[in-house]
C-alpha cells in the first residue's frame, strides 16, 4: 500500500510512490486493537499473508546506506520487485520500483538510477525474510485509508553471518486518507501504543538487519 496513487507508468521508468509509515515494536503476544475505534476506520479487511523474501544491495564501504538510501530485490506480496527507498523526510519515503527480471543481477535501469550516488559495484549485504499479516482498513465508501501490517522479521547479516528475528507493527497511509493524515496517523499510533506497542527500535529492517 502506498500512500500516494500517482504513479510514473511510461516505459522502461520507474513506479514512484510516497510512503508515508510509522513503525513500532511488539512482543509475540501483543494483539492489535480494534482499529474501527478510529472514526475514519469504518472496516477492516484481511488478514491477507504475505510471504516475503528480500536482499538488501549496497557497495563495500556502504555508499548507499550512508546517503540514506536502501536498495533491494523482493520477491512476495503484491509489490515484488527491485526497489531503491530515499532517505527519510519525517514519517515519509519516496519509492522507487521496477518489475523483477530474470537472475538476481542488478538491471541496468536500477544501475542508472544508483548512479549519481555511487559507480562501484554493489553485492547483497543482508537477507529480509518477513511473514505479514495485512490489514487493510477503509473508510465508510469502502476506500482504504491506512494499513496495518504485523511483521514476523527474520534476518541474516551476510557480511557476519547474524541472524536475528522480531517482531513489530508498521502503519503505513492509504491512498484515500484523510487530509489531516498526520493527525490521523498519530490517532493510530496512539491506539497502537494503548495495545502494547513500543517505538522502533531501528528507523528500518535492513538497519537492524545489520545491527544499527
Amino acid at each position: 500500500m502506498r500512500s500516494d496513487p500517482r504513479t510514473t507508468t511510461e516505459p522502461g521508468e520507474p513506479i514512484r510512490s510516497l510512503e508515508i509509515e510509522i513503525k513500532l515494536d511488539v512482543g509475540p503476544d501483543t494483539a492489535a486493537p480494534d482499529w474501527r475505534t478510529v472514526p475514519e476506520v469504518a472496516e477492516v479487511a484481511g488478514p491477507e499473508l504475505r510471504e516475503l523474501d528480500a536482499r538488501y544491495y549496497d557497495t563495500a564501504d556502504f555508499a548507499l546506506g550512508r546517503a540514506g538510501y536502501a536498495l533491494r530485490r523482493r520477491t512476495g506480496g503484491p509489490d515484488a520487485g527491485w526497489h531503491l527507498k530515499g532517505p527519510r523526510r519525517g514519517a515519509g519515503r519516496v519509492e522507487l520500483g521496477w518489475p523483477l527480471e530474470e537472475g538476481e543481477s542488478l538491471p541496468a535501469t536500477v544501475r542508472a538510477e544508483i548512479r549519481h550516488l555511487t559507480t562501484h559495484p554493489v553485492h547483497p549485504i543482508a537477507r529480509v525474510r518477513n511473514r505479514r499479516l495485512a490489514v487493510q482498513m477503509k473508510d465508510a465508501a469502502g476506500d482504504v485509508v491506512a494499513e496495518f501490517l504485523d511483521d514476523h522479521v527474520e534476518t541474516r547479516d551476510e557480511a557476519t553471518g547474524t541472524e536475528r528475528s522480531w517482531r513489530e507493527w508498521e502503519i503505513e497511509l492509504g491512498p484515500a486518507a484523510p487530509e489531516d493524515a498526520e493527525r490521523f496517523l498519530g490517532d493510530l499510533a496512539d491506539l497502537a501504543r494503548n495495545a502494547g506497542a513500543r517505538p522502533a527500535s531501528s528507523e528500518s529492517k535492513i538497519g537492524r538487519a545489520l545491527g544499527r
